[in-house]
This record gives C-alpha cells, sequence and structure tokens, in this order.
C-alpha cells in the first residue's frame, strides 16, 4: 500500500479527518520500510484484544494481596509482570492510584483521549468527549453524580490528567462485604467506570 492508495480504503461512510491521515502515516512508515502490515495488523490485534477484565484481574490481587498492591502501586510495570501483563518500554508510563476512605481520583484527558488501553481496552465515547474533558476538571462532583457516585463533603476529589507519556489506572475501594470472596468473584465487581473514577466499585 503507498501514500497515494490511502484513499482505496475509504469505505462508504466518510472517514474523519484523524483517520485518514493516520492511514496516510501508516503508508508513508511502510513506503520506507519503518514498519509492515503484518506489525500493523499484529498490534491492532492485540489492543483490540484487550478489556476492562485485564484491569479487573489486576485491582482484584490488589485488595487480596497488600505486598502486590504496594509494588504495583510504587512500580506498576514490574507488578503487572507478576501476573503476565507485559507493558512495552516505550509505552507510556502508568501510574497506579489508591481511592481511600479520604481522596478519591477521577481520571480525565482534557486534550485528547490518553488512557491506559493495556488494562482497559478502548476508552469510552463519552471519556473522549469534550463535555466530559472540560466538565471533570470544573466540577468533578457534578460529573460523578451523573454516574451515581455522592462522595461525602469531607473527601478531597483529586483530578487527574492524562498525557501522551502518563497513564493513570484507579485503584477503587475494595466493598464492604467482600470477605472471603475469590480473587475472580471481587474481578467482577471491578468495572470500567470505576478504574476511571466516575464510580466506585460495585456492591456484591
Amino acid at each position: 500500500m503507498t501514500a497515494t492508495h490511502v484513499v482505496d480504503h475509504i469505505h462508504d461512510e466518510p472517514m474523519s479527518e484523524v483517520a485518514l491521515r493516520s492511514l496516510a502515516i501508516e503508508a508513508l512508515l511502510q513506503e520506507k520500510g519503518l514498519l509492515t502490515a503484518d506489525e500493523v495488523r499484529r498490534q491492532v490485534n492485540l489492543m483490540d484484544g484487550r478489556t476492562p477484565a485485564d484491569g479487573a484481574r489486576v485491582v482484584a490481587r490488589a485488595w487480596v494481596d497488600e505486598g502486590f498492591k504496594a509494588r504495583l502501586l510504587a512500580d506498576s510495570r514490574s507488578a503487572l509482570a507478576e501476573m503476565g501483563i507485559e507493558i512495552p518500554a516505550d509505552t507510556p508510563h502508568l501510574a497506579v492510584v489508591e481511592n481511600t476512605e479520604d481522596v478519591h481520583n477521577l481520571v480525565v484527558c482534557t486534550l485528547c483521549s490518553c488512557y491506559p488501553r493495556m488494562l482497559l481496552g478502548r476508552p469510552p465515547d463519552w471519556y473522549k468527549s469534550l463535555a466530559y474533558r472540560a466538565r471533570a476538571v470544573s466540577d468533578p462532583r457534578g460529573v460523578m453524580a451523573e454516574f451515581g457516585t455522592e462522595l461525602a463533603d469531607g473527601v478531597q476529589v483529586t483530578v487527574l490528567d492524562s498525557t501522551a507519556d502518563m497513564r493513570y489506572l484507579v485503584l477503587p475501594r475494595r466493598p464492604a462485604g467482600t470477605e472471603g470472596m475469590s480473587e475472580e468473584e471481587l474481578a467482577s465487581l471491578v468495572s470500567r467506570d470505576s478504574m476511571i473514577g466516575v464510580t466506585d466499585a460495585l456492591s456484591p
């Protein structure tokens, strides 16, 4: 495929300017021999295989293993490797932040849609919307209230702005009444939205 043939890949529905630019860049990189179509397909398939279930497994492990949680908060790359989740060295840093009784973290990307895809898969449309990106900063409690999350007045809300170099994953509080539950059972209580911070984990 060459840059001049990008138009051949346009489907019946018009493609966005960003999508067209991506195809053109991909074509140029292939022309210069910097990557192949197979390499692109492998990476796309790898990313498409990521789902919030990956992040939920990590959260559940942190809930039952204090040592793992400490390592996850200090060095997420090494801790994730313990679970067989490899983060390539050339990818942005992933910071894991813990919600507590006193602090609630909320993640946003005010510039675009930077997001921990390696653990959560593709970002939801609302995360990429201009409304969320603006209001998460100016009115985080109001945004969370729309998701059904009401925090006590004394809880400090920290808004974390993802960047091209930094991604964030929220470690939600473990729900009450989950003593004795297995990691698999606990993982079922961890939603994508709770790992962004707009909600808490589900109750059993």
